[in-house]
């Protein structure tokens, strides 16, 4: 079993940052690959970014260049920096960690107001 907390959400104006954070405990070092997901109301939830164990990283192209994941091992915390926040970035984030199920945090709102 993997829990999954995460903090960092809340509310932005238009360019502006926030840096989410997803603290894993339990059986981490089943662990291969940790995510973040949104969900803007009235839309499925979507992929954001994945890291690997071996520190491997994607992004879905509206992020790119914007968003940034990281994985700090010591701290067993994944982090997803964001910046140039745009008003469509507007959603629930949630933590996901494959291992090989997936588990997921409580989610964290973002509101990003133009």
């Amino acid at each position: 079993q993997v829990q999954l907390v995460e903090s960092g959400g809340g509310l932005v104006q238009a360019g502006g940052s926030l840096r989410l954070s997803c603290a894993a405990s339990g059986t981490i070092f089943s662990i291969w690959v940790m995510a973040w997901y949104r969900q803007a109301p009235g839309k499925q939830r979507e992929l954001v970014a994945t890291i690997t164990s071996g520190g491997s990283t994607n992004y879905v192209d509206s992020v790119k260049g914007r968003f940034t994941i990281s994985r700090d091992n010591a701290k067993n915390t994944v982090y997803l920096q964001m910046n140039s926040l745009k008003p469509e970035d507007t959603a629930v984030y949630y933590c996901n960690a494959r291992a090989p199920s997936y588990y997921w945090g409580q989610g964290t709102q973002v509101t990003v107001n133009s």
